[in-house]
């Protein structure tokens, strides 16, 4: 992917700047109590941050309680690993329709409807008598949240101005950091005092809290122009995207015929690829994958796939080094990740000073291989080592990590046109979930491969068994930056340039 897309690049950014204000005019927020530009901007971040912290809480939070759900259904833990896997089948089958679902019935109604969905499918699951209860009430719960997603950030691109952006996804993407963090501390403080069923329960005040600021703050924008739904293509994408996410998830953790293997994921990529050779020649597909001509957001796209590679490993290999092979208890192994969200939170007071001075290029290239080298400094963490240095390494960690994606989700919509807002949404919200998969297949491969047959009485050679994993995950991110090269320095000045976001 070289440059032969500049010409036609430069073109729709010269289109765009003529008629900018026709097309955000077109999406003109129908809201009936005439809330203020004013009133939105300050409550819309936290409206789309709640909704959004309940559901990167959720997403991990059942890991820690799955033997005492199973216990109480009166299943085999392994049985139960379907209640993870469900959720995200969900979302990969749900994400792709939301941006015409909110293009069609308006983003205040859509998100409303994810929270309730959400709400309702929680407290379904903490109502459970069985396994089957629990994992259909986990589908629903995840297609609540596949619309969460996509739909709350596309409120905030067509809200915020391209100079304002940044400040606003700073400000939105830390409960999206915070909530995996949070999730097996809190998963397992609750299970340990009270029911495992409380894990769920606990979503129903936090989503009546989102529900009324939704409708109070969410502004209602929707498309201009109704575009029909691609019936074919959501099938298509939904089945090839859901196999390989089902595919990734169990790959690594259950024993599969080499057969089997290669059909599912043969079967998979043939759905993707059958998509794309569809959605060429359709005037509205589900996707429109011209936006990759695109280069600044094929490149936030892309290399965010890559440099997820490296990441996913983490949440598989700190656990083990913290619990297994240092003998840390549990409540202190969920400790030891706090540092991080506390380095998420500083991170957005000097994000915008740092692109303003830096720009996009540079800083991808130097934060992706300062993560490279974080990752690789946990192979160095032995019994030996004292505290303090842990936690340093966890805040200055979650640091470059917060900074990365923060660069890359506003990146991706530098040069993106208000009319292809949605689209983008979608797409980068889909590519999203589909390279959190892959990272956490790379990280159970990587745990599984150095780990072997290594007996857990012996913390030793777990420790040098983690250490090769740290090293490898390491590599695979320093050489991730590679992709953001191809960037020019001069690349997203219009979000980076911009002003902070003042809440």
């Amino acid at each position: 992917m070289g440059n032969g897309f500049d010409g036609e690049h430069q073109d729709r950014l010269a289109h765009g700047t003529r008629t900018a204000a026709i097309v955000r005019s077109s999406f003109a927020p129908r809201c009936e109590d005439a809330l203020s530009q004013a009133s939105v901007k300050t409550y819309l971040p936290w409206v789309v941050a709640a909704a959004l912290f309940m559901e990167q809480l959720d997403a991990t939070i059942v890991n820690t309680a799955i033997p005492s759900i199973a216990a109480s259904l009166g299943v085999s833990p392994l049985s139960l690993k379907s209640i993870v896997s469900s959720y995200i089948l969900s979302l990969a089958v749900g994400i792709p329709v939301s941006g015409w679902m909110a293009d069609r019935f308006g983003t205040r109604r859509v998100f409303a409807v994810a929270i309730v969905v959400f709400t309702l499918a929680s407290v379904l699951c903490g109502l459970a008598v069985n396994a089957p209860m629990m994992i259909a009430a986990r589908l629903l719960q995840g297609l609540g949240g596949a619309m969460m997603m996509p739909v709350g950030r596309l409120a905030i691109i067509r809200t915020f101005p391209k100079s304002e952006l940044l400040g606003a996804m700073n400000f939105v993407i830390i409960p999206a950091l915070i909530g995996p963090l949070l999730g097996p501390t809190v998963g397992g403080l609750v299970v340990h005092w009270v029911s495992w069923r409380y894990i769920f329960f606990i979503n129903v005040p936090v989503g009546l809290v989102a529900l009324f600021l939704v409708f109070r703050y969410m502004p209602d924008y929707r498309a201009a122009q109704q575009r029909p739904l691609d019936v074919v293509g959501l099938i298509l994408f939904s089945s090839g995207t859901a196999l390989l996410s089902w595919f990734l998830e169990i790959f690594g953790e259950h024993t599969l015929a080499p057969l089997t293997a290669a059909a599912i994921l043969a079967s998979s990529l043939g759905l993707l690829g059958g998509y794309a050779l569809y959605a060429r020649g359709r005037k509205f597909p589900l996707l429109r994958l011209s936006l990759f001509r695109i280069r600044t957001f094929r490149i936030a796209v892309l290399g965010g796939f890559l440099t997820r590679l490296g990441l996913g490993g983490m949440p598989f290999l700190l656990p083990l080094l913290y619990q297994v092979g240092l003998g840390f208890p549990a409540w202190k192994s969920g400790l030891l990740m706090m540092p991080a969200a506390i380095a998420a939170m500083a991170m957005k007071l000097v994000s915008q000073r740092l692109l303003q001075r830096f720009g996009y290029r540079q800083i991808l290239v130097v934060n992706t291989v300062c993560i490279g080298l974080t990752i690789g400094l946990f192979a160095f963490v032995g019994a030996d080592t004292p505290l303090v240095l842990i936690v340093m390494l966890g805040l200055t960690q979650g640091f470059f990590n917060s900074l990365q994606f923060s660069c890359m989700n506003s990146l991706a919509y530098a040069d993106v046109d208000d009319q292809d807002s949605s689209m983008a949404s979608t797409m980068s919200s889909s590519f999203q979930q589909l390279s959190m998969s892959f990272g956490l297949a790379a990280g159970s491969l990587v745990t599984a491969w150095f780990l072997g047959d290594v007996p857990q009485t012996d913390r030793t050679m777990v420790i040098g068994a983690l250490h090769h994993g740290f090293a490898t995950l390491s590599i695979i991110t320093v050489i991730s930056s590679l992709t953001f090269w191809r960037l020019q320095q001069n690349d997203g000045e219009s979000i980076s340039r911009g002003t902070a976001l003042r809440l």
